[in-house]
C-alpha cells in the first residue's frame, strides 16, 4: 500500500561568484525585513499591548517596498532550471536556499512524495543505545560506534587554536572561522550518513523495534560522558526510526526509560543490585552469565513485545536477592509507541 508524505530533498548548489552575491544581498534583505517586523511587533505590545498579526506585517512589507530607501526589497522574476533526480511527477512547493556555516549552499525542495510501505516482516528487535557500541541489538549484533568526533577532535583543536589567535574582524579569523566550521560539517555529514544506513536497515529488517525512551538531556549532564553521548547522537537515532517507521509502516515501541533493562536478568527475571557503568558483564545467581548490553536489548525487546501485543505493564513483579522489592524504581508504565510532545 502506498501513501504520500511531504519529503524534502536537500542538494548541494555550487553558485558562480555573481548568483553567491545576488544571494546575499537576498539573505540581506530577508533578514531586514524580519527584524522591521518583529521591531514593529516589539513596539505594539509594549506600547500598546497589542498583537501584530501576520496579515499586518505583511502590509507593511508592501508598504515598505514603495519607499525610496527600501525599494530594493522588490521582488524580481527568478529563471528556475530543474536539475537531478526528482520523483516522477513531482513539483516542489516550497524552494529554499541555505548556506551553512562552513559556506556550502544547499537548495531543499519540498514535494509530494508516494511511499510504499514494505512487505510485512517476520522479525522484530530490540536496541540499546551506548558509546563503546553505537547500538546493541538483542539479536547479539553490536554496532561499533565510529566516535567522529574523536576522530578529528585533534584537527579541530589545532583549527580552533588558529582561529583563536587571529585579529577579530580581519580575513584572515574569517578563514580560520570557515575551516573550522568545514571540520564540524564533515563529522556532522559522518553521523549523519551513518545513522541513516543504520536506521533504514532496521526499518527494512524488522516489523516491530523497540527502543528506550532515553533521557539524553539529563545523560549528558555527567560531563565524563557528555562529549561521547553527544556525538553518538541518540536523538537522531530515534527521529530517524520514527518517521522511517512511519513511512514503510513499521512499528516502533518505546518504553519507559525507567525500566531496568541492564540490571534485570533475562532468564530468571531477578532484579541486580547496583551495577556501575564499568560492569560489562555479570552473572546472575541463577547462574545465568551476561553480557551486559546484549542483556539489555534482549529485555528492551521483551518488553517492547509485551506492550505492543497487549498494552501490559512490563515492569518486573519479582523481588531483589535482598529483598527489596525490584518494582520500587518504577514510577511510570512502558508507552506504546511514539510520545507526542
Amino acid at each position: 500500500m502506498a501513501r504520500q508524505v511531504k519529503r524534502a530533498f536537500r542538494c548541494r548548489f555550487y553558485p558562480t561568484d555573481e548568483q553567491a552575491a545576488e544571494l546575499s544581498r537576498t539573505f540581506g534583505c530577508a533578514r531586514l525585513a524580519y527584524n522591521r517586523a518583529l521591531e514593529a511587533r516589539t513596539r505594539a505590545w509594549y506600547g500598546e499591548q497589542r498583537r501584530v498579526s501576520y496579515v499586518e506585517t505583511s502590509a507593511m512589507l508592501t508598504a515598505w517596498k514603495k519607499t525610496p530607501d527600501l525599494a530594493f526589497l522588490v521582488s524580481g522574476p527568478l529563471d528556475i532550471v530543474w536539475s537531478g533526480h526528482l520523483p516522477e511527477g513531482a513539483e516542489p512547493s516550497t524552494v529554499t536556499v541555505s548556506r551553512d556555516a562552513a559556506g556550502r549552499w544547499f537548495v531543499s525542495l519540498l514535494c509530494d512524495d508516494t511511499i510504499t510501505r514494505l512487505n510485512p516482516a517476520d522479525r522484530a528487535v530490540g536496541i540499546d543505545a551506548g558509546v563503546t557500541s553505537l547500538v546493541t541489538l538483542s539479536t547479539g549484533e553490536k554496532v561499533t560506534n565510529p566516535r567522529h568526533e574523536r576522530r578529528d577532535r585533534e584537527r579541530l583543536a589545532r583549527a580552533q587554536r588558529d582561529l583563536s589567535r587571529k585579529a577579530k574582524g580581519s580575513k584572515n579569523r574569517e578563514k580560520a572561522r570557515v575551516r573550522v566550521a568545514r571540520i564540524h560539517a564533515r563529522i556532522a555529514d559522518r553521523r549523519r550518513d551513518l545513522l541513516h544506513q543504520l536506521t533504514t536497515r532496521l526499518v527494512h529488517e524488522n516489523q516491530v523495534v523497540v527502543i528506550e525512551d532515553l533521557h539524553v538531556a539529563g545523560m549528558v549532564r555527567n560531563h565524563r560522558l557528555a562529549r561521547a553521548i553527544s556525538d553518538a547522537a541518540w536523538r537522531d537515532l530515534r527521529t530517524m526510526l520514527e518517521y522511517k517507521a512511519d513511512w514503510y509502516g513499521r512499528e516502533l515501541v518505546v518504553i519507559d526509560r525507567w525500566f531496568p533493562s541492564s540490571k534485570l536478568c533475562g532468564d530468571c527475571g531477578t532484579v541486580a543490585g547496583s551495577m556501575p557503568l564499568n560492569v560489562r558483564q555479570w552473572e546472575c545467581g541463577c547462574g545465568a552469565v551476561h553480557d551486559r548490553d546484549i542483556n539489555a536489548a534482549k529485555n528492551v525487546l521483551a518488553a517492547g513485545l509485551a506492550v505492543s501485543a497487549c498494552g501490559a505493564d512490563v515492569r518486573p513483579k519479582r523481588r531483589e536477592p535482598g529483598g527489596q522489592s525490584a518494582t520500587k524504581q518504577e514510577t511510570r508504565p512502558a508507552r506504546v509507541g511514539v510520545p507526542r510532545h
